[in-house]
């Protein structure tokens, strides 16, 4: 085994003292934002009774971060990165504050959480651009590995916590407590990041920055090695993402218990968690870069199974085999990291988490427009489908 085809320990990321701030930072501002969409979704349908609304409350955060990705993104490179990552933790807080201080109309309310959502690309691609500079070769890949493991726990607690808090104590307080977590990261970051990054490339050499973050994503989108390396990470994501929207009426056309909803939608992100740790700690670089195409027929197969209508418990099993696929993506980090230029790698990093947010949000509409015209098994086994056919084009990449 070469060096740079040896796999980095835990202790060599996390002795990075960067990482360890934003890891921590990260890991609790996604616990609060799980948390506060689900109350705040609770608050508005309490208010008005509507599930389209409480719908709307669950993801008016996600399809305005497109706006956010694609005429800001290049602040990324063109501030440090320090006060912008606090600033966007403190807009956050303060946002959460005004949800539970405050009785706004529900317009007024979902006006905020989609503005505010526009800057979560800016500061998401700011702190993946300072672990990119600080953490080298295989430590970057298992650096994201570790990230994506921390961000389905947090999910996962920040969901089941609400659930907990807004029964004990009701959408506002829990709001405010979320408020408080963002404070937290916000701090995390100000005391731990090191103030030493600077701009990847100032702004006085540039154009305005609407400007430039278009110029710059135009760009971008026209490299083909960039959008081919984007649409693989986008695609898997968004087609399982849509048939996990559907495990609730899957469920329930299945006849099952109540409340099984919940333990179907919280397979896969335990498959995620085991995917990624195996794959990041244990496979060599090159394998896991093989082995990549493997992973992606691994996220999709098990939904197609869904068709042969399993049992409950084998049903919950397929759907964790399907989420350790999701360390698919940990094979194109290299390349990924290897094709962005010096000076738009912060954008090119906003740019992934817009199009992976907008995509996820498009993902369900679609999958569930499907099912209404047929059932959710078969709209379920689409997505599988789908993801399965993207592995070729993995193969592909290799060669690029």
């Amino acid at each position: 085994m070469t060096v740079a085809d040896r796999p980095a320990t835990y202790r060599e990321v996390f002795a990075e003292r960067s990482f360890r701030a934003l890891f921590v930072a990260r890991t609790l501002a996604i616990g609060a934002m799980s948390l506060q969409i689900f109350a705040l979704s609770v608050l508005v349908y309490a208010g008005t009774g509507s599930p389209l609304l409480s719908a709307l409350a669950f993801g008016a955060g996600f399809l305005p971060q497109v706006v956010g990705g694609l005429l800001l993104g290049s602040l990324t490179d063109r501030l440090r990165p320090r006060p912008l990552i606090v600033a966007g933790y403190a807009v956050e807080a303060l946002l959460a504050a005004a949800l539970g201080l405050l009785d706004l109309p529900v317009a007024v309310s979902l006006t905020l959480v989609a503005v505010i959502a526009c800057g979560t690309p800016v500061f998401a691609g700011a702190a993946a651009r300072v672990i990119a500079e600080r953490l080298a070769g295989d430590a970057y890949v298992l650096g994201r590995s570790v990230s994506n493991m921390s961000s389905s726990a947090a999910q996962l607690l920040g969901l089941a916590g609400g659930g907990v808090a807004v029964a004990a104590v009701g959408p506002r307080p829990a709001l405010l407590f979320a408020a408080g977590c963002h404070v937290l990261a916000a701090a995390v970051v100000r005391f731990g990041l090191p103030a030493t990054a600077r701009p990847a490339a100032p702004a006085q050499e540039r154009a305005g920055a609407v400007r430039d973050s278009w110029t710059g994503a135009v760009a971008l989108l026209s490299d083909r090695t960039i959008r081919r390396l984007l649409l693989a990470q986008w695609l898997p994501s968004a087609f399982v993402a849509g048939a996990e929207a559907l495990l609730v009426a899957y469920g329930a056309g299945r006849g099952f218990p109540a409340g099984t909803g919940a333990v179907l939608m919280g397979a896969p992100a335990v498959g995620m968690l085991l995917g990624n740790f195996v794959a990041g700690r244990f496979l060599r670089p090159t394998l896991r870069e093989r082995a990549a195409p493997a992973f992606v027929v691994v996220l999709g197969t098990p939904l197609i199974a869904l068709l042969a209508t399993p049992s409950l418990p084998v049903l919950v099993g397929l759907l964790v085999v399907a989420g350790t696929g999701f360390a698919f993506g940990l094979g194109l980090q290299r390349a990924f990291l290897a094709a962005a230029p010096q000076d738009r790698r912060g954008q090119l990093f906003a740019l992934f988490s817009t199009g992976m947010m907008a995509l996820q949000g498009i993902g369900p509409v679609v999958l569930g427009a499907v099912a209404e015209l047929s059932t959710p098994a078969l709209a379920i086994a689409v997505a599988g489908v789908a993801t399965v056919l993207v592995a070729p084009s993995l193969r592909r990449l290799r060669s690029v």
